[in-house]
């Protein structure tokens, strides 16, 4: 019984220590580290599961949650296939590991900042959901919706992670400085955004890169659907630049960067996909288009979220364009 005291005690005194140890302010470099990984890593492991259609590595592993019927780990007769598909199913373990990080990095902060800690359990929640959904994926022979849809789920995670940072560097929800058809402008971007990708994902499904040779194809034109595809990425374009406009009216200089940056990747965008539709959709532009296309939903996140400021600056610029207008 002694014993067992003694190693309780010593627990506890460990734990204690390094509770005294975590952050207490979100400028901490642990706190800001660990949201720029959570928003990095969620971007990263799309670009390793477009690697893994576009290699057609999709069922390198035909089972899961084994690589094979018995055994976790790829073999050596699976070839490239399998160390493909192997290698990113263990991407989800560092992305488990930097999720529980975040969420400790900011537990002494939970009772002044109890949102963070809500978007570090959304976070930590949203890895499993996505092992569970690549499962399905692999169980069900690549079925293009799918694996669309954990496509889906990932720029939702990326949403998330997005806002994760905005938060611990700009503090809790601010107030709004734009109303009326101003936020509108700007919601009416993020669903054209958001529209456009949604819309890339069924493209995709109709395409040529299944992730197996054997793997079904949605059955829909793809032709058409790049078409289709391209008219809310110009529409979404055109609401961007009368954004732009709007912010460097309203003086606001975070909108307008944060506008001027969804602005350029959406041209960057618009150039990769074009190309690849004139080359006949090569596997490393396809890939940069599914990696961008994930950039782009974290801009727009970004754009919606720099349409508040705090009070006082909002003050500040009614103050300022009152005295414009007086003069």
């Amino acid at each position: 019984m002694n014993r067992l005291n003694r190693v309780r005690e010593s627990i506890a005194t460990i734990v204690s220590g390094v509770a005294r140890r975590l952050p207490t302010s979100t400028s901490s470099r642990w706190v800001r580290g660990f949201a720029w990984a959570s928003l990095v890593s969620q971007t990263l492991i799309v670009g390793t599961g477009g690697a893994v259609r576009l290699t057609g590595s999709g069922l390198g592993c035909p089972t899961w949650p084994r690589c094979t019927e018995d055994s976790f780990v790829a073999t050596p007769e699976m070839g490239l296939h399998g160390l493909v598909e192997f290698g990113t199913r263990r991407l989800t373990f560092v992305l488990g590991i930097i999720a529980i990080a975040a969420f400790a990095s900011i537990l002494r902060l939970r009772r002044e900042r109890p949102e963070l800690l809500r978007l570090t359990v959304a976070l930590g929640l949203g890895i499993p959901a996505q092992a569970v959904i690549g499962g399905i994926t692999v169980l069900t022979g690549l079925n293009p919706w799918v694996v669309g849809l954990h496509f889906v789920i990932s720029t939702v995670l990326v949403a998330l992670a997005t806002v994760y940072v905005h938060r611990v560097y700009r503090g809790p929800r601010a107030p709004l400085a734009v109303v009326g058809r101003d936020r509108a402008l700007a919601f009416a971007t993020a669903v054209g955004a958001w529209i456009t990708v949604l819309v890339g994902i069924v493209v995709t499904g109709s395409g040529p890169h299944a992730g197996d040779g054997g793997a079904a194809r949605n059955g829909l034109d793809s032709e058409l659907l790049q078409h289709v595809h391209s008219w809310p990425a110009y529409v979404t374009f055109a609401l961007t630049v009368l954004l732009v406009a709007l912010a460097v009216q309203l003086g606001m200089p975070r909108l307008r960067r944060a506008a001027i940056a969804l602005l350029a990747i959406e041209l960057v965008q618009i150039a990769v996909g074009l190309t690849q539709a004139n080359l006949g959709l090569p596997e490393l532009l396809v890939g940069i288009h599914m990696v961008l296309a994930c950039v782009l939903i974290a801009a727009v996140t970004l754009v919606l979220l720099e349409q508040r400021q705090p009070a006082g600056v909002i003050a500040t610029t009614a103050d300022a364009t009152a005295a414009e207008l007086v003069r």
